[in-house]
C-alpha cells in the first residue's frame, strides 16, 4: 500500500492483477523534486517499475507492472504531470508511446537510426577467407558501414550448403580485422550463443522470428539484434517478437522487412514497403529493408533499395558476392561489388533528399 502522504489512497487502489504499461507525460519545466515524489508514490505500491525517459521534445515516465491498481486522475493531479495514457497495444517496450523519440543504435563507429542511412553488405554465406575478405574490402570502399555474412545457414533443403558454422564466424572476424567493419551474422540456436561473443550485430532470421526461447536468451545478451520479419507474419507479431527481446532488458533491436509470402510467383517474396512508415508510427525502433531476399532477383535490388530510402528506411542489408553464378547460397539475388558501388552512388543524392547521410 502507498506510503503515508502518497498520491494513491488505499480506497482508490484496485487489486486487479496483470502487467500493463502506463505513460505519464511530464510538463515542460517539471522540477526534479516533483518527479521524484511522483515516482516514489507510484513505486511504493509495489509491483511497478518507473522508467524516466528524457526526450528531445518531451519527457515521460513509463510504468511497467500492475498499473491496473493506479488511479489516473490522482496521477494527473500532480503538478509535474501533463497527461496520463495507458498503452493498449500488446507490445509495450517497443511502443512509440513508451519512447516518443527514435531509438538510435550504435554499432562500432556506425549507427542504425537517426540521421544516418546504415548500409550492411556482404555475401549470403561465408565461403572462404579469400571470398569474405575481398568482398569486405570492396563494400567498405564503396561506403558500406557493416559487413554481413552467414556462418549458420537455415536452408529449406537439408542437402543444401548449411554454412561453415564456427569457422565462418572466425573468417568474419578476420574480415573485420582487415577492414574495421562491424559484422552482422545470423544465429539459429541458443546453443551457439557463446560463438557470437565477438559478433557486433546478431541477426535473427525470418524462420526464427517466433523462436521465443531464442528471443528471450538474446534479451540478456546486450548486443544489437537485427530481427527479420517472418514470411507470413503481421507487423504486430514482429513487434511482439521484438518485445520478447526488450522485456529481457535488451533495447537494441533493429526491425527488418525482408518480404512476405503472397500469392505472387514472379518474385521470391513480396516487399512490403508500407511496413516502414507503419512500423515507424507504431514503434521507436529503427527499421531497415532487405531488398535481396524481398524479391530474390539481383536486378530488382536497386529499384527496391531506392523505394526503401524513399519511404524512410533507416538502412539496407544487401547481398553482395564477388562471383554470384558460383555462390553456394542465393547467387540469383546477389549483386556484384561493382553493382553495389553503383547502387551506393545512386542512393547518395536520394538519401540527402530524405535528410539522411550516406
Amino acid at each position: 500500500m502507498p506510503a503515508k502522504g502518497g498520491l494513491f489512497p488505499k480506497a482508490l487502489v484496485r487489486q486487479t492483477k496483470g502487467v500493463f504499461i502506463m505513460i505519464i507525460i511530464l510538463k515542460n519545466g517539471a522540477s526534479k523534486g516533483e518527479v521524484e515524489k511522483l515516482i516514489h508514490s507510484i513505486e511504493s505500491l509495489g509491483g511497478i517499475t518507473a522508467n524516466t525517459i528524457i526526450g528531445e521534445h518531451s519527457s515521460i515516465i513509463g510504468l511497467v507492472g500492475d498499473t491496473s491498481q493506479l488511479n489516473e486522475d490522482d496521477i494527473a493531479a500532480s503538478d509535474a504531470v501533463e497527461a496520463v495514457k495507458r498503452v493498449q497495444e500488446p507490445y509495450k517496450m517497443a511502443n512509440r508511446k513508451f519512447h516518443p523519440d527514435d531509438t538510435v543504435i550504435p554499432v562500432g563507429e556506425a549507427s542504425v537510426g537517426g540521421g544516418a542511412l546504415a548500409m550492411i553488405a556482404g555475401p549470403c554465406s561465408v565461403e572462404s577467407e579469400e571470398q569474405i575478405v575481398a568482398v569486405a574490402k570492396s563494400v567498405k570502399e564503396s561506403g558500406a558501414s557493416m559487413l554481413r555474412g552467414g556462418a549458420f545457414k537455415p536452408r529449406t533443403s537439408p542437402y543444401a550448403f548449411q554454412g561453415l558454422h564456427d569457422e565462418g564466424i572466425r573468417l568474419l572476424l578476420k574480415a573485420k580485422k582487415e577492414t574495421g567493419l562491424p559484422i552482422v551474422t545470423e544465429i539459429m540456436s541458443i546453443e551457439h550463443l557463446e560463438l557470437f561473443a565477438d559478433v557486433d550485430v546478431i541477426q535473427v532470421g525470418a524462420r526464427n522470428m517466433q523462436n521465443f526461447e531464442l528471443l528471450k536468451a538474446l534479451g540478456h545478451c546486450g548486443k544489437p539484434i537485427l530481427l527479420k520479419r517472418g514470411l507470413s507474419s503481421t507487423l504486430e507479431e514482429l513487434l511482439m517478437s521484438a518485445e520478447y527481446i526488450m522485456a529481457g532488458g535488451n533495447g537494441n533491436v533493429i526491425l527488418c522487412e525482408r518480404g512476405i509470402r503472397t500469392f505472387e510467383t514472379a518474385t521470391r517474396n513480396t516487399l512490403d514497403l508500407s511496413a516502414v512508415p507503419m512500423l515507424k508510427r507504431l514503434s521507436h525502433l529503427p527499421v531497415i529493408i532487405d531488398p535481396s531476399h524481398a524479391c530474390g532477383i539481383a536486378w530488382m535490388v536497386e529499384p527496391m533499395a531506392r523505394g526503401a530510402v524513399a519511404v524512410g528506411a533507416d538502412g539496407l542489408i544487401v547481398e553482395v558476392h564477388n562471383n554470384p553464378p558460383k555462390a553456394l547460397c542465393d547467387g540469383k539475388q546477389s549483386i556484384t561489388p561493382a553493382a553495389f558501388d553503383e547502387l551506393m552512388k545512386g542512393l547518395r543524392p536520394m538519401a540527402a533528399l530524405m535528410g539522411r547521410t550516406l
